[in-house]
């Protein structure tokens, strides 16, 4: 039997609050104790530590490294699946795609960001989604850039190895079989795909690496963990980012009003996209 670890005192809970703002931007209101709690007690355990004080103890006389990383990566969401909630792949599909693709055929490239990739559902869904219905762009260099806060999540997306439970959410059968290769009880994408998207370690609230202009941004579920400020932040640099035509896809509970005025909303049916607004 797992014995459970001591609840989390308000000095620690303050001390991982700042650690995790401090490194991820992520704000942990003040009534967050059990979140923390739930997602620090696996890795406390893990580590052969008898408490959460012991675990917050250790971060506390050690500089910044391994130990506080780990933390900082437990208390981010991992939560994703293929085409998840659907209606934005569909928009992706029939709306987004065809006019860029059109204004993009005499040099033929097109690069798509997936920003806060988790374990690599969401761009392995946007490669398998251009393979299905864009034939086109066989000849085209097609870039899929894939990221995450978590290195330990971008170095299994990069595996492209999914259990029966994660290729159930979501993927239709068709698909399983066309795309992946059975690999003992696990699925694997097969290696032609795999190698459209490059995966690399991202944080959005520090320096980014030097991308290509982006022609679509996938940043879905990221912003609403974020103060106001930073959210305006990361909206701005995505700005500097995003092709003049580009599209920018947010989660459901995620928008750019009133926050930065220099986007406009693009309804879709059951979802959006936001676009630079044209100069006044």
């Amino acid at each position: 039997m797992t014995t459970a670890t001591p609840p989390l005192d308000l000095t620690s809970f303050a001390f991982v609050r700042k650690l995790v703002h401090d490194h991820a931007a992520i704000a942990l209101e003040q009534d967050k104790n059990y979140l923390v709690e739930s997602r620090l007690s696996p890795l406390a355990r893990q580590l052969g530590l008898c408490s959460l004080h012991e675990l917050v103890s250790q971060l506390r006389t050690r500089p910044f490294g391994d130990l506080h990383a780990q933390v900082v990566e437990a208390m981010t969401t991992n939560e994703t699946s293929f085409f998840r909630d659907v209606h934005p792949f569909e928009a992706l599909r029939k709306d987004v795609l065809p006019p860029l693709l059109a204004a993009r055929s005499a040099r033929k490239t097109l690069t798509i960001w997936s920003a806060a990739c988790s374990s690599g559902q969401e761009p392995y869904t946007i490669a398998i989604l251009l393979r299905e219905h864009f034939p086109q762009l066989k000849d085209w260099n097609v870039q899929i850039h894939a990221s995450d806060l978590s290195q330990q999540m971008v170095e299994r997306a990069q595996t492209g190895i999914y259990t029966q439970h994660e290729v159930n959410r979501g993927l239709p059968a068709a698909l399983l079989i066309k795309y992946f290769q059975k690999c003992g009880l696990q699925w694997q994408i097969n290696p032609d795909l795999k190698r459209v998207v490059k995966f690399a370690q991202i944080n959005l609230i520090q320096s980014w690496p030097r991308l290509p202009t982006v022609d679509v941004v996938f940043m879905r579920n990221v912003l609403i963990y974020f103060t106001p400020e930073t959210k305006r932040q990361i909206l701005g640099q995505i700005r500097k980012q995003l092709a003049p035509d580009g599209a920018l896809f947010l989660g459901g509970a995620e928008t750019t009003l009133g926050i930065d005025r220099l986007w406009e909303r693009v309804d879709h049916g059951k979802t959006a996209t936001y676009r630079i607004a044209a100069p006044s």
